[in-house]
């Protein structure tokens, strides 16, 4: 088969250009394939799929600089509601501020079609690289995206090949609060968790990588772990702290996983006349700003969104400037205590009467 200037291309490394020749299709029909875009129709597909093969054709790294840079970097998150990733977007924002590059940033919703559709916008707009926040997609798709775009991913743990990660540690983050809750008295503890992402394999997102700490921290200290599903949200939070206290046998500790779920739970231990920390521990994960005022004080695990931000940008500046081997970054979670964890009602009471007069 020949390319455009008459030679075999088997000689050389195939251009998209040969492989849209050899489909009878337009270069931008390729791309779009090659980045699983959607508007792909399953004969095109067919025809494409059948060239590259042929070919042998690779996507050419070395293609976007050739064009120029835009300068911009886009940034999907699911939504704005979430404290936590608002501040990961943040520390995005400020990093690049003492770059030549502009974020362009995009809430790509729930729903792993949408997600899709946001990114392909982005790309679309010839952006350098991307940053997905939480995302809730097939890690096999995020891969061959990462192959014609710089990218890293926030919150996703897995064993990437083409794209870089910024993750916290959720495993010691989850056994640093069940230790402190466990020395304090509490056996009957609860924790707040989010479903399995619809692709979750040997990918997972942060949320899941905290309840695989939770239990794995219950079980170390024999304890059975017990967790309610629900989201991170505040309406989510008071749901599931409405349904533990309908239980026959309450707990005396409610690990929410983010604190955006925990105030939630204030919010239902306020509606029920429980007294925090007296009559209930509140616990959350992530330590946004909010958990810092006075009149909330909620003991909390700290992972740093801005720095989380602000690591995701480095990661991503290198691999504009030519890095292709895949890193990550882990950030170390700290227990934060506040006012809001205690010993449990029953063992306060029992110190109570054991102390002498």
């Amino acid at each position: 088969m020949t390319g455009r200037d008459g030679e075999n291309v088997r000689a050389g490394r195939a251009t998209i250009q040969d492989v849209a020749t050899a489909a009878g299709v337009s270069v931008s029909a390729v791309s779009k394939v090659v980045r699983g875009a959607y508007g792909v129709s399953p004969q095109m597909q067919a025809r494409v799929d059948a060239a590259i093969e042929q070919l042998g054709y690779r996507p050419h790294a070395g293609a976007r600089a050739m064009r120029g840079r835009s300068y911009t970097v886009g940034v999907a998150l699911v939504e704005l509601t979430s404290p936590f990733r608002a501040e990961v977007a943040q520390g995005i924002s400020d990093e690049l501020q003492h770059t030549p590059y502009q974020d362009v940033i995009v809430t790509a919703g729930m729903s792993s079609e949408r997600q899709k559709r946001s990114i392909e916008a982005l790309l679309d707009r010839q952006v350098d690289g991307l940053v997905l926040i939480a995302p809730w997609l097939d890690a096999a798709w995020i891969e061959q995206i990462a192959k014609t775009v710089p990218m890293v991913t926030v919150a996703l743990h897995g064993p990437a090949k083409n794209f870089d990660s910024v993750v916290d540690d959720e495993h010691l983050g989850a056994r640093l609060m069940v230790d402190h809750l466990v020395a304090a008295g509490h056996r009957q503890i609860v924790h707040t968790s989010m479903p399995p992402g619809e692709s979750e394999g040997s990918f997972v997102l942060s949320h899941t990588a905290r309840r695989q700490g939770f239990e794995q921290a219950m079980r170390h200290h024999g304890l059975a772990p017990d967790v309610i599903e629900t989201w991170y949200s505040e309406e989510g939070g008071h749901r599931a702290a409405l349904q533990a206290f309908d239980r026959d046998n309450p707990p005396t500790a409610i690990f929410a996983g983010a604190d955006i779920a925990a105030l939630g739970v204030l919010r239902a231990a306020e509606e029920r006349g429980l007294r925090v920390p007296e009559d209930l521990t509140v616990v959350g994960y992530d330590n946004i700003y909010t958990s810092s005022i006075n009149r909330v004080s909620l003991t909390t695990v700290d992972q740093s969104g801005h720095l989380t931000g602000a690591e995701s940008v480095r990661l991503l500046l290198e691999r504009i400037d030519g890095r292709t081997e895949a890193r990550q970054f882990v950030v170390a979670p700290q227990l934060v205590t506040r006012r809001t964890s205690g010993p449990p009602a029953r063992a306060a009471q029992a110190r109570s009467s054991a102390t002498p007069p």
